[in-house]
């Protein structure tokens, strides 16, 4: 970062005022292109905008855009959580089998939550005192968790969930396109923000991302700092589980299968760094509703749901090489620059 900063002063003030609008942020850029795919939506699809496919692109992102958020801040740590889909799958399971055992919906959400809790907890204490790697522990966890929704709810689907609690996850906000469910989205995208861009615990995070020995050596308690993490991924997961057996009307064992997928492609999509250490909320939300509405104009040209999975494949492997590329234009044109005499500059 020093010799960054010092190569921009030697060239002159306005080099690095220059080299940013020339190498623009890969989250702006995403944001752009998620505002030309809606405009092209509007002019190419009749049915695009109207309120009925509003709500249903919204409600059918919202899942993903909630386990997205706490997906963000713990690849900004430098670690990922591959089982969050099987743990939303396992909540949903269940949910359903206790209610299927007479047990109040009030009682049986928090448990739903406490459930996703031990998970993270599990998934952190795997990777933070035992030292192995997320990316492997994270695969393990996705079998383990979905073979034990088959187990708890078989191949059962139960739907006759309370009405007002249905009426929540499929309601939409007055006669607007907007989902109830999109509301609690809103809040926590509030919180996440605030965490990451805002608060000690959130730079601590992005320290740890950038090198963890050096952030454990300036007094950061690395392993303790990724457990909450992966711990409050597991949370959130375990409550997505709820929220998408309410809003599809459906608890199944096999819930939110490849959650994991949309939400991984969705967060590296919005520029956030697979080696932790960079990335922004704003970011995540944008390649969230970016891959949400590429999907909803898929569907809306009836491609299949395998042709749309390549899609999303496609832009996975898009997300992580586009910033990389993008990074090593701009480390060439800074060296290129620096090496360049200051007169010839001026």
């Amino acid at each position: 970062m020093a010799d960054r900063g010092l190569s921009a002063t030697a060239a002159g003030p306005g080099l690095e005022l220059r080299r940013r609008a020339l190498h623009p942020r890969w989250d702006v850029a995403v944001a752009a292109l998620l505002v030309l795919l809606v405009a092209y939506g509007l002019g190419t699809e009749s049915t695009f905008g109207n309120t009925l496919n509003i709500s249903f692109l919204l409600g059918n992102t919202t899942t993903i855009a909630i386990v997205a958020l706490p997906m963000t801040l713990l690849v900004a740590a430098g670690e990922v959580d591959l089982s969050v889909g099987s743990m939303a799958g396992l909540s949903g399971a269940l949910m359903g089998a206790l209610w299927n055992a007479n047990w109040p919906i009030q009682l049986i959400i928090p448990v739903c939550l406490l459930v996703g809790l031990a998970g993270g907890l599990l998934n952190g204490l795997l990777v933070t005192r035992l030292g192995l790697p997320s990316l492997a522990v994270t695969i393990g966890t996705l079998a383990l968790f979905r073979g034990v929704a088959q187990i708890v709810l078989g191949a059962n689907a139960v739907s006759d969930f309370p009405q007002n609690y249905l009426d929540f996850g499929t309601g939409r906000i007055g006669g607007t396109a907007i989902p109830n469910i999109f509301v609690l989205y809103l809040v926590l995208l509030a919180v996440a923000a605030i965490v990451l861009h805002a608060t000690p615990f959130g730079r601590r995070l992005f320290a740890i991302g950038a090198n963890p020995e050096a952030a454990f050596f300036a007094g950061v308690r690395v392993k303790r700092t990724k457990l909450i993490m992966f711990a409050v991924t597991g949370l959130v997961s375990g409550g997505a589980g709820v929220i998408w057996a309410l809003h599809y009307t459906s608890a199944r064992y096999d819930n939110a299968t490849g959650l994991e997928l949309s939400v991984i492609a969705a967060v590296l999509l919005g520029g956030i760094d697979f080696d932790g250490g960079r990335g922004t909320i704003g970011g995540a939300v944008a390649g969230v509703f970016l891959l949400g509405t590429v999907q909803n104009l898929l569907s809306l040209k009836s491609v299949s749901a395998d042709s749309q999975t390549i899609v999303t494949g496609l832009l996975l492997i898009a997300s992580v090489l586009g910033p990389r590329a993008g990074r090593q234009i701009s480390e060439a044109f800074r060296r290129r620059r620096a090496r360049t005499p200051a007169a010839d500059v001026s």
